[in-house]
């Protein structure tokens, strides 16, 4: 697939940096036609930002920068130290990433100004939140551009946009992809925020209209030294005059701070939603029928009733997030249950037609304890639940993990996930252990917690071990195409997995 490139403009590195960063006489009338913080990416007419890595500063590469065709680099004062021996001109920024991410909006012609934009942040749900949002937007007749963890859309269509992060690009890929949807006709935009995003200023230079927060939970403590500092990164998409529209959920202690810290910083006005009585939009029900859910809301006095594809409660608060937000940004209710209705997620509550005879199997990325926790709660027992968790991240919501899902299914197989550099066997015994423990303090636990070993045989277990009336759970990876172990990505999407499973099951009892 051929990727789809920003046309280059052409500008003074004055007009360009103007009001942004101090720029010498001597560089003013310097042409620059692109941003690069990667010098092996770097393109004649460049712009070089120089920012500090995790274990090399990047202005160590100003000399591979301008042999490349870096013009001049932009980078902070310990970076200039070290190029006072290079024939480069250099750019000084106290914040070089925040400039990065403002310069790279304005090179590209500031793609989000004008169009209605939306920002979803959180632990869980930004994915769904976002996609519901895309398709309210499209009912509306809206062309709506969606960028987040599962790539680039243009009204529903995959974009072969340049991906370099999992979930938010750098600022110099999200504005030029920005751009580039905004070339194709897009008029609005829906971005997940990750934290990381946030902390490494990602998102600078995107102006949003709303912003939504829907969830924090225990998960990258690999990245954030504790989870103060994993909330602060998320609120930082809250800030004052960043957004003309803030929702925020307040069914938890995090959400109801959020709120606090935007209404003491004078913020945008804040519309809550939640279960609690004062919640601005408050869900009074919700209930399955005819393999779809019904949710019930409540709004300034008014009831709200609609229709959902995706079951589960978690998914009923997801789309009522996506409507509050949507109504903030002064949509149709009408139009938009009508575009959420039948929103679909590739590998969230994802069910996989197995045929007459086969058991319900669902595939969903859940990989946190309160996500896998809320997951299971929301699925008809009895329940099969295959679980994993990532390895090179955070360990201590391994054993949380286990315990979660002993507290909610029948039987709990613990599989590998993406071990990346560890031996997978360590990383599946910490979950045991967590099962194992939390079944010994519960009266009506799970039947069996097995260790299942590597994915593949694991999921055959599970299918082989469903009787009828089991709902099989398969948890942790979502639609990821790939498994990482011991530096190689082995090809491998759990839906194919089961489905390979249950042919060979079929065959074997044919």
């Amino acid at each position: 697939m051929t990727e789809i490139k920003t046309p280059l403009r052409n500008v003074s590195l004055g007009d360009l940096a103007d009001g942004l960063v101090a720029v010498p006489e001597t560089m003013r009338g310097i042409r620059v036609t692109g941003l690069a913080y990667d010098s092996r990416r770097v393109r004649p007419g460049d712009l070089y930002c120089g920012l500090v890595g995790a274990t090399t500063h990047g202005a160590a590469f100003a000399d591979q920068a301008k042999a490349s065709g870096a013009v001049a680099m932009l980078t902070d004062a310990a970076g200039s130290q070290m190029c006072v021996d290079q024939d480069l001109p250099v750019l000084v920024a106290d914040n070089p990433r925040r400039a990065m991410g403002q310069l790279a909006a304005r090179l590209c012609g500031d793609p989000t100004n004008g169009r209605l934009t939306l920002g979803v942040t959180g632990t869980t749900g930004k994915t769904t939140v976002s996609f519901m949002l895309a398709d309210a937007l499209r009912a509306g007749g809206r062309h709506a551009g969606y960028i987040g963890t599962l790539g680039f859309t243009l009204d529903g269509e995959q974009l072969p946009l340049h991906k370099t992060t999992p979930t938010t690009p750098e600022s110099v890929d999200l504005q030029e992809s920005l751009a580039a949807m905004a070339g194709l006709g897009a008029d609005s935009f829906v971005m997940e925020a990750t934290s990381a995003g946030l902390l490494l200023d990602r998102l600078e230079g995107v102006r949003f209209d709303v912003v939504g927060f829907t969830n924090l939970g225990r998960d990258h403590l690999d990245f954030h030294p504790t989870m103060e500092d994993y909330f602060l990164a998320k609120a930082k998409l809250f800030r004052p005059r960043w957004a003309s529209q803030a929702v925020v959920d307040v069914d938890s202690e995090w959400g109801v701070r959020l709120l606090g810290i935007i209404r003491r910083d004078g913020g945008p006005a804040v519309t809550t939603i939640g279960h609690g009585l004062d919640a601005d939009w408050r869900i009074t029900g919700h209930y399955p029928a005819d393999g779809h859910q019904m949710v019930e809301v409540v709004h300034q006095g008014r009831m709200l009733r609609f229709s959902l594809d995706m079951l589960g409660d978690f998914n009923a608060v997801n789309a009522v997030m996506a409507l509050a937000m949507a109504d903030a940004a002064g949509l149709s209710g009408e139009l938009v249950v009508q575009g959420l209705a039948h929103t679909t997620v590739p590998g969230r509550m994802e069910k996989v037609d197995l045929g007459a005879g086969a058991p319900p199997v669902i595939v969903d990325l859940s990989n946190t304890p309160e996500a896998t926790e809320a997951l299971l709660r929301s699925m008809s027992r009895p329940v099969i639940a295959l679980i994993g968790s990532g390895g090179d991240r955070d360990p201590g919501k391994r054993a949380l993990i286990g315990a979660a899902a002993a507290r909610q299914a029948d039987v709990v197989i613990v599989a590998d996930d993406n071990p990346r550099t560890e031996d997978p066997g360590v990383i599946r015994q910490a979950i045991l252990d967590g099962a194992v423990g939390q079944a010994s303090q519960l009266a009506d636990g799970p039947s069996q917690i097995i260790d299942g070993g590597g994915r593949p045989q694991a999921v055959k277990l599970a299918l082989s071990m469903a009787e009828p009336g089991w709902t099989v759970a398969i948890l942790g990876r979502g639609d990821e195409e790939f498994q990482e172990l011991a530096g190689l990505l082995i090809p491998m999407l759990d839906t194919d997995l089961v489905k390979e499973a249950w042919l060979e099951l079929k065959e074997r009892s044919a």
